[in-house]
């Protein structure tokens, strides 16, 4: 497999885990989206599960973000 290739699969992978895990559960808005309100809005009352809620719905949105990028780099290098 070319480096292109492994890279557009990497992203693939990152796009498919955003759009599930980092989005779920869907109703009535987007998981991750209330947690960001949360902590843009001071983190005020979050408890160490509430942090780790947030990490475990996040990760999937910075691969994605990291595969991108590599995808970007590995793409302007052909």
């Amino acid at each position: 497999m070319s480096p292109l290739e492994e890279a557009k699969s990497r992203l693939m992978t990152g796009l498919v885990g955003s759009l599930t895990l980092g989005l779920a559960p869907f109703y009535p808005e987007p998981h991750i989206v209330g947690k960001l309100r949360w902590v843009l809005g001071g983190a005020v009352g979050m408890q160490p599960l509430d942090w780790f809620d947030f990490v475990l719905h996040g990760a999937p949105w910075v691969y994605f973000i990291y595969s991108l990028i590599t995808y970007i780099k590995v793409k302007k290098s052909f």
